[in-house]
């Protein structure tokens, strides 16, 4: 039995090498997803594989892979619930119910576990470590769940929402893979750029919005099977529907698709997301993906964004749908193509793509948003809050860098990391002049995208040239008074 098992450990450690190779040829120094799944919409169900082909980009040998299991939050149980009690009538719109994440098999691999503090880390070990600049594939079998739910991933009354339906590479830092807890403040999401293939088997009369271009359709049997890919991507995410209709356009080579269920003003909808995509293209630098999916659907927020897909709820007024289009769509520039540590510094990501759509309305009046405007219910709303908060508490926190697990809730969540990010970044404006300002924002777009970018980073792009250390220090602090 010993020389046996010697003998397919040699087969499987020659197998990794051919996937090093042709991982290498394929992808280049970024790793891979290769996923095929299939909807089950009896039993609300997604299941499928993942072939990952990990690039080892960093200084040190790795024997572990771990992966975040995003959709075990929606599991009855789950230490952190998804949904706050704020937000619970909103979202189970059909009362309370469970779904989850099950992996059913790690293939390439030494051995494997579910772990983490709330059952969402999946643990590959690995058959031998892989060195940096070298790859490694692993092939991970795996069924989702679907909560009925106005959120993220989940079924709503007229949609199928697909945000992290599949598991998701931790992002590697100095102190190893980040587990990433699924608070329900912010977004609890934390990953590198990757390359993605993705082959989606669902009934013949669903409609896809997805992430990735369609490269591939086919239609055989009642069922259909359409092909993505999306290049340097944080990751990839599909809302399906049986009622979507689509309105068009193309800008700058990029194709537009808003997709909508109930919308008088789908055509103003189509507008504002190709001016707004124009507006930021040309203001901080060109937007990377091919295609650009807005899609209106069950949430119980405002909005959330993907790389080249944004969810707008179904529930806004035509004001707030155009806003909150308009915000989504800065989030390409500001997460999907500059990445920051969402877990941590929120307001990097929220603030700017918050005071992105402040310049797109100010410069776009017919719209009926002003900067003064924008900027006056920001900073009423912050004090607001903090004035009745500091009566309730006896002390108020107005910390910026700070976790997701330190917010007490969604209203203390918004007004530090949006109306707050807002308030500094107009007050940034202000104290270097309009030229330096979107210089800098051009500069760590440039500088940053593809990456994480960390808050000092930001900061340097404004500091070399203008003496605004201490502001950004007062506010990410919490030692301004507003």
């Amino acid at each position: 039995m010993k020389k046996l098992l010697s003998i397919l450990l040699i087969i499987c450690a020659l197998a990794t090498v051919t996937c090093f190779t042709a991982c290498a040829e394929k992808d280049g120094d970024k790793s891979s997803y290769d996923i095929f799944a299939i909807y089950d919409a009896e039993n609300g169900t997604v299941s499928g594989t993942v072939d990952f082909c990990f690039y080892n980009d960093t200084d040190n040998e790795l024997s572990d892979l771990k992966f975040n299991l995003y959709g075990n939050a929606f599991r009855e149980g789950a230490k952190f619930a998804p949904v706050s009690e704020t937000y619970k009538n909103r979202a189970y719109y059909a009362g309370v119910n469970y779904g989850g994440m099950q992996i059913s098999n790690v293939e390439n691999c030494a051995g494997w576990s579910v772990a983490g503090e709330d059952e969402n880390l999946l643990v590959v070990n690995l058959l031998t470590p892989v060195y940096p600049e070298d790859t490694v594939t692993v092939k991970i079998t795996y069924t989702l769940t679907l909560a009925k739910v106005n959120h993220r991933t989940g079924i709503t009354a007229h949609t199928v929402n697909l945000g992290n339906f599949y598991p998701v590479l931790c992002k590697y830092t100095s102190e190893g893979f980040k587990e990433c807890n699924y608070y329900y403040c912010g977004d609890p999401f934390l990953s590198d750029c990757a390359n993605y293939n993705v082959t989606f088997d669902l009934p013949a009369e669903y409609v896809a919005a997805s992430s990735g271009k369609l490269t591939e359709e086919s239609t055989a049997n009642g069922r259909k099977k359409c092909s993505y890919t999306l290049k340097n991507a944080r990751d990839f995410a599909l809302v399906l529907s049986t009622e979507f209709e689509v309105a068009s356009e193309t800008v700058d080579g990029v194709q537009i698709n808003y997709y909508y269920v109930s919308d008088d003003n789908a055509q103003t909808n189509l507008s504002v997301a190709a001016e707004s995509l124009k507006f930021f293209s040309s203001t901080f630098g060109q937007y990377e993906y091919p295609t650009l999916s807005v899609v209106q659907t069950g949430f119980c927020y405002g909005g959330m964004e993907y790389p080249a897909l944004t969810m707008i709820s179904d529930g806004l007024d035509s004001d707030n749908t155009a806003y909150t289009i308009v915000h989504e769509n800065a989030h390409q520039w500001w997460y999907a193509m500059v990445g920051s540590d969402q877990m941590n510094d929120a307001w990097q990501d929220e603030g700017l793509a918050e005071y992105s759509t402040l310049m797109f309305f100010e410069n776009n009046p017919t719209y009926g948003f002003t900067r003064t405007g924008i900027i006056n219910s920001a900073t009423s709303y912050y004090r607001a809050f903090f004035t009745v908060f500091n009566q309730l508490n006896g002390k108020t926190d107005t910390r910026m860098h700070r976790n997701l697990s330190e917010f007490s809730s969604e209203l203390e969540y918004n007004n530090v990391t949006y109306n707050k990010g807002l308030i500094l970044f107009d007050m940034l404006r202000s104290s270097v002049g309009d030229d330096k300002f979107i210089s800098g924002l051009k500069t760590y777009f440039a500088d940053n995208t593809g990456k994480i970018a960390t808050a000092e980073s930001l900061y340097a792009c404004f500091t070399r040239s203008a003496d605004v250390e201490g502001l950004f220090d007062s506010f990410v602090e919490g030692k301004i008074l507003i």
